[in-house]
Formats: C-alpha cells, sequence, structure tokens
C-alpha cells in the first residue's frame, strides 16, 4: 500500500501561503508592491490591532477589470510575466502571482477596483480557504484590498506574531523603505485614529530622507554617486566619525526594489573599516542600479533577497563610494592626504591601527581614564569620577578565587592568571556584565538616582523609533528617564538616571526606541538594562591602571554569569598553560606543581 498521498487543495494552499504570507507586515508589503506596480502614485495604509485584525490599502492606480480582478485571487495568475525568460528581466516587483491568492487562504479579504471611465467598479469577496465571489460595485479609479482575521484559519501561526506595536513597527520600517525607494510617492499610514507615517510627493531622496528622519540626521551623511560600467552605486551615507550602535539605519535598494543581502552590508562595512569607533555601524541609503540579467530576483518567496552574478565587484565599489562622498566633504584634496592629516578621526583621538576593523582595539585618548562600575559595600562608580574613587591597590583582599591581573593588551583586554592557566579578558564585555549585575539589583530595588536636565536634551526621532519609544516608554519611566514629546517629531529629554552622562542618557533612549521593535527573544526590560550597561562601560582603547584592572577583575568573577556579558558576547578567552608549553615546545608541566 502505497504511503504518499497528494494532499487536499485546502491544505496545499494553506502550506503555500504560509512561504509567502509570515505576518502583517508581508500582507502589506505584498500589496502595496502591487500598488506601486500599477502605477500608483498615493497609497493609504490603515491598520488595526497592528495589522492583525485589519489591513486596508487602497491606491490610484491603474485598477483592473472585471476579468482581471477575478482572476487576481487564482494562484499563478498575473499579467508581469508571461515565458520563463522574462524571469531574467524583471521589472516589477511582483511577478509570481501568488500574493492575493496566498493572502485569501489565510484571511477575509474583500478587493474593491476599478479602471475608471464607464465601466463599473468589480467588487471580489473571498472567505479563508479562497472561495470568492465576484459582483459589480461603483468603485473611483483604483484599487482597495482589505484584509481581516489574518491567520483566522490558522490559530498556531496568529499565536505566535508579536505585540500590535511590534508588528505596527515592522510595517512601518517596511513602508518607510519603500517611500525612501519611491519619493515621488504620496505614502499615509494610519493605525487607528492616529498618523504614524505621512509622506508626501517628494522632489528626491534628500527631502525624502528629511521627511522621515529630520535635519540632525541629514547633515550627518553625505551623498554618494558612482559608476562602474553598467552597475551604478547612489544615495546617502554616513558622514565619519558619525555612526550608529546597529545597522537599524541601513537600508540597500537593487532597481528599487528594497532588499536585505549580506555581501552589500559586509562591503558597506568594509568600506568604513577605520573611519568608525569600535561598536559603530555607518547609516546608509544605497540605490543599486544593475542590469536585471545580473541579479536574480527569484530567490526568495518574500522577494527580499537577490543573488548577484559577480557579487565581489561590490568590495572593491563601495570602498570608492565611501571614499569620493568623503573628498567632495572634506575637499578635493587626495583622500591619503585627508587621512594623513588625521581627519574622520574624533577629536582627541587616534586613527585605528593597520588591520583593525572600525577601529577595533582602538579609542580616544583621554588624559584621565575613565571607569564605571560597582565597588564594595555597594557602592557605585561612575564613568568620569576622580581615580580616588576607586579602592586602591591592596586595601581590598583579592578573593581566592579571582584570577592574578598581569597587565594590558592593546588598552582592550585584560590578561590574567589563574591556575598556570592564561586568561584574556574583553574589558568592556566584563565590565558591561558588572554593571548590568549591579544596574538588575538597583531596578530590583526601585532606587535609581536621578538627575534632572537643566537644559533637556532634544531630540528627533522617526516614525519607526517613535513607535520603538512609545513601546519602552514605561520601562524607561521605571529605570529613571523621563521623555516629553515636543511637537512634530521632537521629544526632550528631561530626566535621566545619575549613572550617566547627557550624551550616553540620551543613547540609552534612543537604543531602546530601536531595540523594542525588534521582538527579540530575551525580555523587553533586560534588553533595556543590558543597553544601559553598555553605554556605561569602558570601551576598548581606554587605558585602565591596575588598579581598576584589578577591581574589575574581582568585581566579574563574583558575578553569577562571568563567562558572558548582557548581549551574549564571550567575556573571557582561558589558554591552558599545557597549550602554551605545547606551542613552545616545553615539556608539559604539572599546573599543581
Amino acid at each position: 500500500m502505497t504511503r504518499i498521498a497528494v494532499l487536499p487543495d485546502a491544505l496545499a494552499r494553506k502550506i503555500a501561503a504560509g512561504e509567502v504570507i509570515e505576518r502583517p507586515v508581508s500582507v502589506v508589503k505584498e500589496l502595496v508592491e502591487n500598488a506601486l506596480d500599477a502605477g500608483a502614485s498615493a497609497v493609504a495604509v490603515d491598520l488595526a490591532a497592528g495589522g492583525k485584525s485589519l489591513l486596508r490599502v487602497r491606491d490610484d492606480g491603474c485598477g483592473m477589470s472585471r476579468e482581471d480582478a477575478a482572476l487576481a485571487l487564482v494562484r499563478h495568475a498575473t499579467s508581469k510575466i508571461s515565458k520563463e525568460d522574462d524571469l531574467f528581466a524583471i521589472a516589477t516587483l511582483g511577478f509570481r502571482g501568488e500574493a492575493l491568492a496566498s493572502i485569501a487562504a489565510v484571511s477575509r479579504l474583500t478587493l474593491r477596483t476599478s479602471e475608471g471611465g464607464d465601466e463599473p467598479g468589480t467588487l471580489v469577496e473571498s472567505e479563508p480557504g479562497g472561495a470568492f465571489q465576484v459582483r459589480d460595485s461603483a468603485f473611483p479609479r483604483g484599487t482597495e484590498v482589505e484584509v481581516r482575521d489574518l491567520f483566522a484559519n490558522l490559530p498556531a501561526r496568529k499565536k505566535f506574531l508579536r505585540s500590535d506595536s511590534s508588528e505596527l513597527g515592522l510595517i512601518v520600517k517596511m513602508l518607510t523603505n519603500i517611500a525612501l525607494a519611491r519619493p515621488g510617492l504620496r505614502l499615509i499610514v494610519r493605525h487607528g485614529a492616529r498618523t504614524v507615517l505621512d509622506c508626501p510627493p517628494a522632489a528626491g531622496l534628500r527631502e525624502r530622507l528629511f521627511q522621515l528622519f529630520g535635519k540632525d540626521a541629514l547633515d550627518k551623511m553625505m551623498e554618494a554617486d558612482l559608476a562602474d560600467g553598467p552597475v551604478r552605486v547612489s544615495g546617502y551615507v554616513s558622514r565619519p566619525p558619525y555612526g550608529r550602535p546597529n545597522r537599524g539605519r541601513q537600508a540597500f535598494f537593487v532597481n528599487r526594489r528594497p532588499v536585505r543581502d549580506k555581501i552589500l552590508s559586509a562591503a558597506l562595512q568594509q568600506a568604513f573599516s577605520g573611519l568608525l569607533e569600535k561598536g559603530l555601524f555607518p547609516e546608509a541609503f544605497l540605490f543599486v542600479d544593475i542590469p536585471p540579467g545580473e541579479v536574480d530576483v527569484n530567490v526568495h518567496p518574500a522577494k527580499t533577497e537577490v543573488r548577484f552574478r559577480d557579487a565581489q565587484l561590490f568590495f572593491p565599489l563601495l570602498r570608492r563610494v565611501v571614499e569620493r562622498a568623503r573628498t567632495r566633504v572634506l575637499g578635493v584634496r587626495d583622500l591619503s592626504e585627508i587621512l594623513a592629516d588625521g581627519a574622520g578621526v574624533p577629536p582627541g583621538g587616534r586613527p585605528a591601527p593597520a588591520g583593525t576593523e572600525n577601529g577595533e582595539g582602538a579609542g580616544p585618548e583621554r588624559e584621565e581614564p575613565e571607569c564605571s562600575g560597582v565597588g564594595e559595600g555597594g557602592r557605585t562608580y561612575i564613568r568620569g569620577t576622580d581615580f580616588a574613587d576607586f579602592p586602591a591597590a591592596g586595601v581590598l583582599p583579592r578573593a581566592a578565587e579571582s584570577p592574578q591581573v598581569l597587565g594590558q593588551l592593546g588598552s582592550a583586554y585584560i590578561l590574567a592568571e589563574e591556575a598556570g592557566d592564561l586568561l584574556i579578558i574583553d574589558q568592556h564585555n566584563a565590565h558591561e556584565r558588572v554593571i548590568y549585575d549591579r544596574y538588575v539589583e538597583i531596578d530590583r530595588e526601585r532606587k535609581w538616582p536621578v538627575k534632572m536636565s537643566l537644559l533637556p536634551l532634544v531630540f528627533e526621532l522617526s516614525p519607526v523609533q517613535e513607535i520603538g519609544l512609545e513601546e519602552a516608554g514605561p520601562m524607561l519611566r521605571s529605570s529613571g528617564f523621563r521623555v516629553e514629546p515636543m511637537g512634530g517629531r521632537s521629544y526632550a529629554l528631561r530626566e535621566y538616571p545619575d549613572v550617566f552622562r547627557p550624551e550616553e542618557a540620551l543613547s540609552v533612549v534612543l537604543a531602546a526606541a530601536d531595540e523594542s521593535k525588534k521582538g527579540a527573544p530575551a525580555p523587553a526590560k533586560d534588553r533595556l538594562l543590558a543597553a544601559m550597561a553598555c553605554k556605561s562601560a569602558v570601551k576598548a582603547g581606554e587605558y585602565l591602571p591596575r588598579e581598576k584592572m584589578e577591581f574589575l577583575v574581582r568585581e566579574l568573577f563574583r558575578s553569577a554569569n562571568p563567562g558572558v556579558c548582557p548581549h551574549g558576547r564571550p567575556i573571557v578567552v582561558r589558554i591552558p598553560r599545557s597549550q602554551i608549553e605545547r606551542g613552545l615546545r616545553r615539556p608539559v608541566s604539572d599546573p599543581a606543581s
């Protein structure tokens, strides 16, 4: 008896839909891309419950006839390709003919459309599973697709959706990229009665960036434009030494299609090697124009990944893009002269040593080293305090389990010895762990010392960050931060924990706005405390006297989890003495002797 059977059609449709429609943002993406392919100049998106209960996308595109509307919900029915060769010259955002059929399989879908003129409009109504009805209905030129009860027939998929604000954040981020790719598009996004994104048509990318991110962000960027044969890269990149602690402000577009591409991201990072401090990433909004035959967009059902025929060409190309952009900003001299003069290095800093990425192992030189942490008796030591705040050598006896400090390597690592083994300790990660443990204790006791700013720190947020800040608001307030809206997208930081300098406090708020929407597995409060600890910790490149190194190592090994920092990065590398002796071709000794 055969064990192989053809799946029921309804089940097959659900499986196929799951590959295309993963969450509300997938639906919005497919519908908006259909609108753009239809020539829309204005798109309105209405949402409820983060798109889980209602999604509505309306456009002023060319619309559909009754015949086309009746076929739109049939799988693999499309007007964009007709033969196999078309796959190698795709000029539209959609092409598979799967989107509407997949959405209809997992929701209640209503489609209204009209080509305008004397012909009546068309109404298509579908129930979960794919059955639908078609009838005439008056409608102006364009198309509106309404999706209700997403995943109503897939409760397992629905259960794994994130909070309303997290799903909304994903949608707004995706639509922000579409707005960047189409500056002339009128785009409005409403969540209930609230308008979360309102982009009038812009004259170009620069104006669009101003709309979305504000003047301050735009002032820290420089225009990039370079052609190499048939390939052209254009857009805006951050102006060193400005950078961000994550890649949240990096967007790549291939033939105006927003994509996620590891090759382009790696090439950009390499192009900024030595220009940014450790832990910072460049901002970038880069457009790659390339012959369609040189790139394959038929890689993933979501159409967010591409495959280049020659991906390696982007590494030298993006480096030249960044070099040319910096030369235009800094003057007409050759870039080698500029770097020789120290341009692009933060005031009081030094260029990254050869062979390092993003200045790893390098950092600003300070006359007075700074450190922070927690000492004996629960005393908190704050960055920038006098050296006398740290225990002098010998004041506190070294714990029996605490390794013996040998010295510092490259102003980034502490060398220590324990039971004959060599320990290499990342000073930033170690300090982050010590501070995080203390912050957890303070937060548990609700004893945050708060500082009020005489001159409030005013800053601007992008639409995506506004949603993130709204979600992170209760956590920030419980940790001593008070942020108030100032009108538009401007906000003021009026109070913050006393363990921070003003600029550090602001960076924590921005990090919370960025992180809250990511839906990371760690609880949101833990991520906030980890961000706070990261901003307070000593950095790679900071010289530490022996007393501070001993203090830090002692506190680290009193932690319940000295092996990893709050972000999961390793803190200590252990090199056994036996391994050292084998490498030196010496007789292996007994560690106990």
